[in-house]
């Protein structure tokens, strides 16, 4: 959430800023702001002039009473400015509820060096790696799709949409035994080398909880929820409950509400856990194969830092989902997101594109966000800064990696003539020293 004092104080800046993202929709109803925050000044002046004059009259009160004189004129002067109290604490509550409406659904505001864009036309690229330099090499057959290569190793579409509908998926045998292997493969290299802490999370959450990362209000529609009870009636709305699209919601979330020592920073944390996700608008889009599905698997990291450090934390966590990729010999790039192509809680994010020959091209498989108080703000998540005082968090969250489209990615690049799939050698160990899967 974007501090409200900076709105008040640079609303024209604030605005600039948010343009930037080119939205083809207004973020904030500048007139409407501006009507709330005339009509709140108005009510806490006139809260201060009308308790002044209760004090002034309590006052008076005591003194008429010393007398021996009548109070009831003045006494009912008393309530008339009680109820009219009463009736502008209402008002500004209203009014505060608005205002804070208004700020959760606005985005978080870009670096002031992210790249200009309007969508993913505007993304830089920042560097390649690929195991023969930074090219990926070219196979020396027409490469298959993940889907044809996969159907033989237990690659199962038609169950799954039997079972759940589209975009729901089945693995078994070897191809199962690949998905897992290659999230334990992450889970140890990120908690062994880079110094992550393994979690295991709920895959159900609060609304709450997902207000305080940035999905809601604005994306409920991309998620799932169920409701506890009675049913979606007015009486189940406090028991309303979410399906996580990420363990970036449940992890970021641990620090809700806190006020942290400075020595306990900075905090890494990642987990396993499936995601799921509507995918709303996204109708016609990757309809074939693993890359877009309701339901799939991730390895998430969460970084909870000091301010100052948060830039840097940004660029370890891009090394660290680079070193997954590398380990496991995929070509890959780098990308700094554009304005107009970022997530709706980042400051700054990279994603990780990996090599796909049978697409000849790019795909994401990570991405990679800082998003400064943005999130510790809606959380109220603090640390006591060096004068003792309370001050917001940093957040980062960035995936290390999305397992089905690692997945999809090893099979398409490590594919053979013959259809079988060469098993990267960091892999092996998880696979029992398996260097080929084969049908």
């Amino acid at each position: 959430m974007i501090d409200i004092t900076l709105l008040r104080r640079d609303l024209d800046g604030v605005v600039a800023q948010l343009q930037r993202r080119k939205n083809p929709q207004p973020f904030l109803d500048v007139a409407r702001y501006g009507e709330l925050e005339t009509e709140r000044k108005q009510l806490q002046t006139q809260t201060e002039q009308l308790q002044a004059q209760r004090n002034a009259l309590s006052k008076q009160i005591g003194q008429l009473k010393g007398q021996g004189a009548d109070t009831t004129a003045v006494m009912a002067q008393v309530a008339g400015i009680g109820q009219q109290q009463e009736a502008g604490a209402a008002r500004l509550e209203a009014i505060q509820a608005e205002l804070l409406h208004m700020l959760m659904s606005l985005p978080n505001l870009p670096a002031a060096d992210v790249p200009e864009g309007s969508d993913e036309t505007g993304n830089v690229e920042v560097r390649r790696w690929s195991p023969a330099g930074t090219e990926p090499m070219a196979l020396a057959f027409q490469p298959q799709d993940h889907v044809d290569l996969g159907a033989p190793l237990g690659l199962d579409f038609e169950t799954g949409a039997l079972l759940s509908g589209s975009r729901f998926t089945m693995l078994r045998g070897p191809i199962a035994r690949l998905h897992r292997a290659l999230a334990q493969f992450m889970l140890d290299v990120h908690t062994l080398e880079h110094g992550y802490t393994e979690c295991y999370t709920p895959y159900i959450v609060n609304r709450e909880i997902l207000e305080g990362t940035g999905n809601l209000p604005k994306f409920k529609e991309d998620l799932f929820w169920v409701f506890r009870g009675s049913g979606p009636g007015d009486a189940a709305v406090a028991s309303e409950q979410y399906l996580i699209p990420t363990s970036e919601i449940p992890l970021t979330n641990t620090v809700r509400g806190q006020i942290l020592d400075p020595a306990q920073l900075p905090i890494r944390l990642t987990a396993h856990t499936p995601c799921f996700r509507s995918e709303a608008g996204s109708a016609g889009r990757d309809t074939r194969g693993l890359i877009r599905q309701h339901q799939f698997d991730k390895v998430e990291m969460v970084q909870i830092v000091h301010p100052d450090h948060s830039a840097a934390a940004l660029q370890q966590m891009v090394g660290h989902a680079e070193a997954i990729l590398q380990k496991l010999e995929l070509p890959y790039r780098v990308m700094a997101l554009c304005t107009g192509d970022m997530g709706f809680s980042a400051h700054r994010t990279y994603d990780l594109e990996v090599w796909l020959p049978a697409q000849d091209t790019y795909r994401e498989i990570s991405s990679c966000s800082n998003c400064d108080a943005f999130q510790a703000r809606r959380m109220q998540a603090r640390f006591r800064n060096a004068q003792g005082k309370p001050e917001l968090l940093h957040t980062l969250n960035g995936s290390g990696l999305a397992v089905g489209r690692t997945l999809v990615a090893v099979l398409e690049n490590h594919q053979q003539a013959d259809g079988s799939v060469r098993i990267p050698a960091a892999l092996q160990p998880y696979m029992g020293g398996l260097k080929e899967l084969r049908a």
